[in-house]
């Protein structure tokens, strides 16, 4: 499947260097050089599912936009990785996962570990669609089925059904309104010799 990486990253050559990386190993992308875009681009649910978001640029921050995207409810949450300059103190590692981020990568990053966290998001958003697409199959499926269960009481001569109400109601009434069963009226054998009987063969 496809779909677009985000890349939000002020210093020119970084950007250029990651645009490169994924360039080359057939990956769709945009770029843009602060914040405010990134988050423009992001909030929207078919806006790009995984982003590569430097710490600090113009405009918002890479864990603004973390915090901001994960207070909205997508139907598929994008996959965040944050491009930091350094990530000494254990703070640091504890604020990004706090504020939403899924990953993060150190600068100067090898291009090897970039796209491998690169791969790893796309496969858990790739997984989030799939998964996604078979609750939306199985909740339309749901629609077209309704099920009678437990005991349903039934007249002994008339056949009728007493229904929640405590009320009786024709059988295929009944049926009708609990599943999705169309009746058509026909006439067995023999209830047509014992009412029909002029209809009988020789």
């Amino acid at each position: 499947m496809s779909f677009k990486i985000l890349i939000a990253d002020d210093d020119n050559i970084t950007r250029r260097l990651i645009e490169n990386i994924l360039m080359k190993n057939a990956y769709d992308f945009i770029s843009c050089q602060n914040g405010d875009d990134a988050f423009e681009k992001l909030r929207h649910e078919d806006g790009p599912k995984l982003a590569l978001l430097d710490w600090v640029m113009p405009g918002l921050q890479g864990i603004e936009i973390c915090k901001r995207l994960r207070a909205i409810k997508f139907k598929i949450n994008p996959y965040l990785i944050i491009l930091t300059a350094s990530m000494n103190e254990k703070k640091d590692v504890l604020e990004t996962f706090r504020t939403g981020a899924n990953d993060y990568v150190e600068k100067p990053f090898d291009s090897n570990e970039l796209l491998s966290r690169v791969k790893l998001g796309r496969e858990l958003i790739t997984l989030q669609i799939a998964l996604a697409e078979r609750i939306k199959a199985l909740e339309e499926a749901n629609q077209h089925i309704k099920t009678l269960q437990g005991i349903l009481p039934i007249c002994m001569h008339c056949h009728k059904i007493r229904n929640d109400n405590e009320s009786w109601e024709r059988m295929e009434e009944y049926i009708a309104r609990h599943t999705d069963a169309q009746f058509s009226h026909g006439l067995c054998p023999d209830c047509r010799d014992k009412h029909y009987p002029h209809l009988k063969k020789k």
